[in-house]
């Protein structure tokens, strides 16, 4: 779709209604090209985490970073922990409850990183680093003068 603002009446525009549109944009572009692999994007957090991660992490710790990735409470991560599991992507190990991959989940995190490039490239299409790097500190600027909270990592 093309939008047909002119400057001033962009300028004009809702921030909130824009940022709003991207995000359901973007993650429900995200979240189809995921549904075809067979897995949701919590699970997709879950898996970049642990097969990312320098030294293994516990359960805890995965959890702990992603559960304000959603709204819906703590006890949805774990159960997105708890399918990637069931899988046979990942495995918990005892006593410590360090989660590491299975060779399974190593090949299925290696197909899905590179779907998540693929969607990248396609939300990326015709912006410059410059521009998005601009478009990211202004929407942190967003959040900081509204008093949110935000955090990603």
């Amino acid at each position: 779709m093309d939008y047909s603002h002119t400057d001033a009446e962009l300028i004009r525009q809702p921030v909130g209604y824009w940022s709003w549109a991207t995000y359901r944009a973007v993650v429900s572009r995200t979240r189809a090209a995921l549904a075809e692999l067979g897995t949701t994007q919590p699970q997709w957090w879950v898996l970049a985490q642990v097969a990312r991660a320098a030294t293994p992490k516990t359960r805890a710790e995965v959890s702990g970073l992603l559960r304000d990735y959603l709204d819906t409470g703590p006890e949805a991560m774990e159960s997105e922990i708890d399918a990637t599991i069931t899988a046979g992507w990942i495995v918990q190990t005892a006593p410590d409850d360090r989660l590491a991959l299975t060779p399974e989940g190593r090949t299925f995190f290696e197909r899905a990183a590179a779907v998540q490039d693929d969607l990248w490239k396609e939300r990326h299409a015709g912006i410059s680093d410059e521009e998005y790097l601009t478009t990211m500190q202004v929407l942190q600027r967003f959040i900081r003068n509204t008093g949110g909270r935000a955090w990603h990592h």
